[in-house]
């Protein structure tokens, strides 16, 4: 497993822990001129959730893979918190703000991956 995989895998994992819902992963190797090489966009009912998210995220990935985000962009009002990993950003976002924005369908050329919700 890579690097960038290991880390995803523990985004993941640090947003199910909350209960964190639709968690997609864009793979944007393959597009050029981007910013990163993955996208992990989810989503949380509250902003008090959303904040539990990026806290359990930020466990996870200095925990089990020895790694911290590069900035974290949002918090204040917790609608839609931005998390740099360098070649991954975690993207998590209240229902209505992921649904406006529409993320992931801003990058039809990603590859996406949607990991189940766990209950």
């Amino acid at each position: 497993m890579n690097e960038a995989n290991k880390l995803i895998q523990q985004i993941t994992e640090g947003i199910q822990d909350k209960k964190g819902k639709k968690i997609v992963v864009a793979n944007l190797t393959k597009i050029g001129d981007t910013v990163c090489n993955y996208f992990v966009v989810c989503q949380g009912n509250t902003h008090t959730q959303v904040t539990a998210i990026v806290e359990s995220i930020k466990e996870y990935t200095r925990k089990n893979a020895g790694i911290n985000p590069f900035a974290i962009d949002g918090l204040r009002n917790a609608e839609w918190v931005a998390m740099d990993y360098a070649d991954v950003w975690v993207h998590i976002f209240l229902p209505q703000t992921r649904e406006y924005y529409n993320l992931e369908n801003l990058w039809a050329d990603a590859q996406l991956k949607q990991i189940p919700d766990i209950d």
